[in-house]
C-alpha cells in the first residue's frame, strides 16, 4: 500500500510539472513577424517614453484629425479632437483605469485611440499580439503598384484581437523589410470593410520607423490616411524628437 501511494504521489507530481510547464510556456512568435517588427524598431521600443502624433483620414464624406500623446510605459493617453458637432474635446486618461472614465472616453475616445495606434505601429502588433496568426505566403503581386513583394497575412480570431475581432491585415513586404502596400479586411460590420493602400512617406522618429502616408481605396472609394506632427520623447529626456 505504501509503494502504491508513493507511485501515485510521484505520478501526480510528474503531471503537475507537465501542467506547469505547459502553462508557463511563452506563446511562439512567427519569425517573419519578429523580423518585420525589428525593421520598425522593436529592439529600441523600450527607449520610448512618449509618442506624439496626429491621425488624419480623408475620403468622401469624412475628414478627421485626431491628436494623441501616448506613454507606452504608463498607458497614459492624451487626446485632442473635435466631436460630431465640431466642438473641441480634450481628455487625458490611463488605459488600465477605463472603468473610472466618462462614457465618451470609454465608448468613443479609447476605440479611436486603438484604431489610430494600430495604424501607426502595426508592425509591432504583428509581433506583440499573441492571438494573431501570422503566415508568410511567399512573394506575390502587389495589389496596387507594379512589381511584387512578400505577402504576410496577420489574422485575428473572430472572438478577440486586433482593433476589431476577426480582422485580417495582409502586408506586402519588400526586400528591405518595409511594408510597401497592404490590404485590410475588417472582421466586424463597421465600414469600411476593405482598405487597400500604400505604405509610404517613411520617416524615423528617434529609433522608430514610421510610415506616415497611406493612399488607396476604402470599399472602392478614394482614401488617404496620413500622420502629421509625429515625434517621440526618449526615456530620461524632456525633448521631443521630430520624425524626419
Amino acid at each position: 500500500m505504501t509503494k502504491l501511494r508513493r507511485a501515485m504521489t510521484i505520478r501526480c507530481l510528474f503531471l503537475g510539472v507537465l501542467l506547469l510547464a505547459g502553462c508557463s510556456r511563452a506563446p511562439t512568435r512567427s519569425p517573419i513577424a519578429e523580423q518585420l517588427a525589428k525593421t520598425y524598431g522593436l529592439d529600441s521600443f523600450g527607449q520610448i517614453e512618449a509618442i506624439r502624433y496626429t491621425f488624419n483620414v480623408q475620403f468622401p464624406g469624412v475628414n478627421v484629425a485626431r491628436s494623441w500623446v501616448w506613454q507606452p510605459k504608463t498607458g497614459q493617453v492624451s487626446y485632442e479632437g473635435k466631436d460630431k458637432d465640431g466642438k473641441l474635446v480634450k481628455a487625458t486618461y490611463v488605459r488600465s483605469q477605463l472603468k473610472r472614465q466618462p462614457a465618451n472616453v470609454k465608448d468613443e475616445i479609447e476605440p479611436a485611440f486603438v484604431n489610430d495606434q494600430y495604424w501607426l505601429v502595426f508592425p509591432f502588433h504583428a509581433y506583440w499580439d499573441s492571438s494573431a496568426d501570422v503566415q508568410d505566403l511567399g512573394v506575390q503581386k502587389l495589389p496596387l503598384g507594379k512589381g511584387s513583394a512578400r505577402r504576410v497575412a496577420v489574422k485575428y480570431p473572430p472572438e478577440a484581437g486586433g482593433y476589431a475581432p476577426g480582422d485580417t491585415w495582409e502586408l506586402f513586404v519588400g526586400s528591405d523589410g518595409r511594408v510597401e502596400e497592404f490590404i485590410y479586411h475588417r472582421g466586424g460590420p463597421v465600414k469600411p470593410s476593405v482598405v487597400i493602400a500604400t505604405w509610404a512617406g517613411y520617416k524615423k522618429a528617434g529609433p522608430l520607423l514610421i510610415s506616415t502616408d497611406h493612399s488607396g481605396t476604402a470599399d472602392g472609394k478614394p482614401m488617404r490616411l496620413f500622420f502629421s506632427n509625429v515625434s517621440v520623447k526618449l526615456v530620461g529626456s524632456d525633448t521631443w524628437v521630430d520624425a524626419q
